[in-house]
Protein backbone atom coordinates (compact mmCIF):
# COMPACT_ATOMS: atom_id res chain seq x y z
CA UNK A 1 0.00 0.00 0.00
CA UNK A 2 2.93 2.33 0.62
CA UNK A 3 3.96 2.04 -3.01
CA UNK A 4 0.86 4.03 -4.00
CA UNK A 5 2.40 7.06 -2.27
CA UNK A 6 5.06 7.02 -4.99
CA UNK A 7 3.12 5.72 -7.97
CA UNK A 8 0.13 8.07 -7.91
CA UNK A 9 2.13 11.33 -7.95
CA UNK A 10 4.50 9.87 -10.54
CA UNK A 11 1.58 8.93 -12.79
CA UNK A 12 0.09 12.40 -12.39
CA UNK A 13 3.39 14.08 -13.25
CA UNK A 14 3.85 11.91 -16.34
CA UNK A 15 0.28 12.57 -17.43
CA UNK A 16 0.61 16.31 -17.05
CA UNK A 17 3.96 16.22 -18.86
CA UNK A 18 2.36 14.43 -21.81
CA UNK A 19 -0.53 16.89 -21.83
CA UNK A 20 1.87 19.84 -21.74
CA UNK A 21 3.89 18.38 -24.64
CA UNK A 22 0.72 17.87 -26.66
CA UNK A 23 -0.52 21.41 -26.00
CA UNK A 24 2.93 22.82 -26.86
CA UNK A 25 2.96 20.98 -30.19
CA UNK A 26 -0.60 22.13 -30.88
CA UNK A 27 0.33 25.77 -30.30
CA UNK A 28 3.47 25.50 -32.46
CA UNK A 29 1.52 24.32 -35.50
CA UNK A 30 2.61 20.68 -35.68
CA UNK A 31 -0.85 19.61 -36.84
CA UNK A 32 -1.61 22.44 -39.30
CA UNK A 33 -0.69 20.74 -42.60
CA UNK A 34 -2.63 17.49 -42.52
CA UNK A 35 -3.06 17.20 -46.29
CA UNK A 36 0.59 17.93 -47.08
CA UNK A 37 1.82 14.70 -45.52
CA UNK A 38 -0.73 12.69 -47.48
CA UNK A 39 0.40 14.27 -50.76
CA UNK A 40 4.11 13.80 -49.97
CA UNK A 41 3.58 10.07 -49.54
CA UNK A 42 2.23 9.80 -53.07
CA UNK A 43 4.96 11.86 -54.75
CA UNK A 44 7.61 9.91 -56.64
CA UNK A 45 10.71 11.99 -56.07
CA UNK A 46 13.27 9.21 -55.63
CA UNK A 47 16.80 10.43 -56.25
CA UNK A 48 18.40 7.09 -57.05
CA UNK A 49 21.45 7.01 -59.27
Amino acid sequence: MNVLIYLVPMALVLGFTGLAAFLWSLRNGQYDDVQGAAVRVLSDDDLRS
